[in-house]
């Protein structure tokens, strides 16, 4: 393979989307752009993320996982014994490595994967790997006007500032679209790798006024029906089977028939809707760009989310200090020196730059049918993720579902074997981890009967999956089993009947935790406890129960 002819890659990660709200997923979304990608490519039925944030980036950029990169939890330090939050240098980045084949590399959106925000440290995009970068190192804010805008190294919040009519889902999209049609322009003949990761739908909840209008009266008929229509849908198309039961409502939430503030309820997933609506409009300017420019046909372009949805809600009592200030994932005023409204007021409409809501845990359980749970948990609402590969040079097959499950350091090692790129063992005098993922390129042609266990852990909830066996706990809770041939939705846990089976997951579970550096999560409590490190907002009840147990 000439370097002339390996593959172009655009690799597109979006934020706390659900596994069902894209239209080729059973959602309500209009997807037009991404249903395209995936008539003409391929959809994973059972793709995994890794259930947060930043380790879903440390883990997706690298082909580790997050404990072997430093980032166990954010981009906060749980030291001197505790993850360091920021890359560190035993692993190697997808552009550090692809340097190796002739590759230039690019980013526009959210790195989220360094703990300094403010000055330019060796992980930062530009010092690993990426030719140019523009987006945000910070991991949440304002669509508007966003903390830590950057381009290359250099702070450039006053792009957003000075514009009113600045986006920033628009200001990835385009940035990503310029750098395609630069790239053909200056560097022909050269394979590029371009990563574009969004922030839509992350909260707050901001859109425009003309893509919210859009989905007045989609969701109408409320949280329960919408997620049966769903598991139709899936089941229909092939990605899901017809004996996996749709799970419960979440206990804690009222049906939609005794719901209270409809008409708010509603106004928030309208903008959660819009929110992946414009997201899916920037993705038709990247692909056309491709297109104009002759490379669609040789670009592997790959579609998928960082975590399920998201159930947080931001509390009324949230503090300007803790958003602001501590975490730097908001701005007390708008552009025009408005105040921001923080909270989940049903007094007042989400979307406009002065508000700062969520859409709460009813919307989220939609969003991740017909899952359980949640981003942060390891059960399949927490890590399933939509997974579309797009390769007319490359993948034969068009339409077709491939059910071969994987998850986020098999991307590397697929990028590595498109590409004809060896991991490095050493990268700038420095010893790696070797490379933990496997390659999904068999599973283009066709399903595979079989792959290595795949392994998870975050802030105590974990899993370990061997075949059609899953074992996984949401901590602290005890070890759940189930079958995920015949019970995918893990509704009837089987450890009880199969001691044998759960004690030698747990083994193969705890040598692998040994192995990769995971801190168990008692132990993080207790550096929490010792730093007097109050948990943030999203993360007081999750230490609670923990806490508690």
């Amino acid at each position: 393979m000439t370097s002339a002819k390996k593959p172009n890659v655009v690799l597109i990660l979006n934020d706390d989307m659900g596994f069902s709200d894209i239209g080729c997923y059973g959602g309500e979304v209009d997807t037009p752009h991404l249903d395209r990608l995936a008539a003409g490519g391929l959809r994973f039925s059972q793709f995994y993320n890794t259930a947060r944030c930043s380790p879903s980036r440390a883990s997706l950029l690298t082909g580790l996982h997050p404990h072997q990169t430093g980032i166990g939890i954010l981009t906060y330090d749980f030291g001197p014994e505790g993850y360091a939050g920021n890359l560190n240098h035993r692993c190697v980045t997808i552009p550090e490595a692809l340097k190796a084949s002739g590759y230039r590399a690019y980013m526009s959106g959210k790195w989220h994967v360094a703990g300094n925000l403010t000055e330019p440290t060796d992980a930062w995009p530009m010092q690993r790997g990426f030719d140019a970068f523009f987006g945000t190192i910070i991991g949440a804010g304002s669509f508007y006007d966003p903390n830590t805008l950057t381009r290359g190294n250099e702070n450039v919040e006053h792009e957003a500032s000075a514009d009113d009519g600045w986006f920033y889902t628009d200001a990835i999209s385009d940035d990503a679209a310029d750098t395609i049609r630069r790239h053909a322009k200056e560097h022909a003949g050269t394979p590029f790798f371009q990563y574009v990761a969004y922030t839509a739908p992350h909260w707050p909840l901001h859109a425009h006024e003309e893509d919210i209008a859009k989905y007045k009266g989609r969701f109408d008929a409320g949280w329960d029906a919408l997620r049966e229509e769903r598991l139709k849908k899936l089941v229909d198309s092939g990605i899901l089977r017809d004996i996996w039961q749709l799970t419960e409502r979440d206990p804690t939430q009222p049906p939609w028939t005794e719901a209270e503030h409809k008409a708010w309820l509603l106004r928030c997933m309208e903008v959660y809707a819009a929110q992946i609506d414009r997201m899916d409009q920037g993705i038709g300017r990247i692909l056309k760009a491709l297109e104009d420019t002759g490379q669609m046909e040789n670009t592997l372009v790959i579609f998928l989310a960082d975590n399920g949805a998201c159930a947080e809600d931001i509390p009324e009592h949230v503090t300007v200090d803790e958003l602001v200030h501590k975490l730097r994932i908001a701005k007390a005023t708008t552009r025009k020196g408005e105040p921001v409204h923080f909270g989940n007021n049903p007094d007042l409409m989400p979307g406009p730059e002065n508000t700062y809501q969520s859409y709460g845990t009813a919307w989220a359980n939609l969003s991740n049918a017909p899952f359980r749970l949640y981003k942060h948990w390891i059960h399949e609402g927490g890590i399933s993720t939509p997974l579309i590969m797009h390769w007319p040079a490359g993948i034969a097959q068009r339409g077709e579902v491939r059910h071969t499950p994987g998850y986020l350091p098999d991307i590397m090692a697929t990028l590595l074997d498109v590409t004809a790129t060896s991991y490095p063992a050493r990268h700038q005098g420095r010893t790696v981890e070797p490379l933990e993922g496997h390659s999904l390129r068999p599973a283009f042609a066709q399903d595979l009967p079989e792959r290595p266990p795949m392994f998870w852990e975050h802030e105590g909830n974990a899993a370990v999956r061997i075949g059609k066996w899953k074992l996984v706990r949401k901590y602290p809770q005890d070890w759940e089993l189930y079958d995920m041939e015949a019970d995918r939705t893990e509704l009837h846990d089987l450890a009880a009947q199969h001691p044998a089976r759960v004690a030698d997951m747990k083994a193969q579970y705890e040598a692998w935790a040994k192995r990769c550096g995971v801190i168990p999560r008692e132990k993080i409590l207790q550096l929490m406890k010792e730093q007097q490190t109050p948990p943030a907002f999203w993360e007081e009840e999750i230490v609670e129960e923990a806490r508690r147990g």
